[in-house]
């Protein structure tokens, strides 16, 4: 499968499902709370989502070759939970971490982002909670920084990789971003770890989303039997951002932003 470049009117297709992505996470932000099941959160996304934005929730039935079909409308990945955690009725406890991954379809097209949240705020967390999750936002923007016409996909991955491993984290392997567009999953594949200056040149007019997985512990993980869930095998814990991104002719265009969105990251040496 070829890399589709995108065309102006998919790129403003784009923004728009990258903004109502970034905004269903806005609205869930305040639910977050001790207490809520992961189901309740599922439930508010997918009628905020159907309801009040006309969109629809990506994941629900989503079903790869090999795989049953995606029971939920979002991901939720609590603690050990790496990726593709399915909601369920277990209450959220005051310092859990959990990711909330929010894809949605708009006119066709694809949004695609996640954000980590602190159950019961900073102060409810744990050191080791809150490093891992500022990290792996780091992680993020440091291989969004990378992204401009010319580099390559392995200057995207190495940075990640550097900085994770830098601060005692690993990188997991067997997941990675994505291209992304009128298909949910779309050639390139961005891996979270690589040698600079290898894999695909970047060119204006793609889109993908750069979406690292970093673990406290080692970087092996774990299928729990419900087909989907993605644990750490040695049960550290583990946190995720994800951003959809353009390369634009002198760099790159964050696409799933909104007003909630937390502020970048954009270090000097980036």
């Amino acid at each position: 499968m070829s890399i589709v470049i995108k065309t102006p009117e998919d790129i403003e297709k784009m923004r728009v499902a990258g903004r109502l992505a970034s905004e269903v996470l806005d609205y869930i932000t305040p639910h977050v709370q001790p207490g809520v099941t992961t189901e309740e959160l599922d439930r508010l996304c997918h009628e905020y989502m159907v309801k009040e934005q006309g969109s629809i929730p990506a994941p629900l039935n989503y079903q790869p070759p090999g795989y049953t079909p995606y029971p939920k409308a979002i991901c939720t990945s609590v603690n050990h939970v790496v990726c593709h955690g399915i909601p369920g009725p277990k209450p959220l406890k005051r310092g859990d971490s959990v990711n909330l991954d929010i894809t949605i379809i708009k006119d066709g097209y694809h949004g695609d982002n996640s954000r980590m949240f602190l159950v019961g705020g900073e102060a409810a967390a744990t050191i080791q909670s809150r490093r891992l999750a500022q990290i792996t936002y780091e992680c993020m923007w440091l291989g969004i920084a990378k992204v401009r016409p010319g580099a390559r996909l392995g200057d995207i991955g190495h940075v990640i990789q550097r900085h994770a491993e830098n601060a005692g984290y690993s990188v997991v392997r067997e997941f990675c971003g994505h291209g992304i567009g009128k298909k949910f999953h779309e050639e390139p594949q961005v891996v979270h770890y690589g040698r600079p200056g290898t894999g695909v040149e970047l060119r204006e007019g793609m889109i993908f989303t750069i979406e690292p997985m970093i673990n406290a512990g080692k970087a092996a993980i774990s299928e729990l039997p419900d087909g989907w869930t993605i644990i750490t095998k040695d049960r550290s814990l583990s946190a995720q951002w994800e951003h959809t991104v353009l390369v634009t002719a002198d760099g790159y265009e964050v696409l799933t932003v909104s007003a909630g969105s937390p502020a970048p990251y954009l270090p000097a040496q980036a």
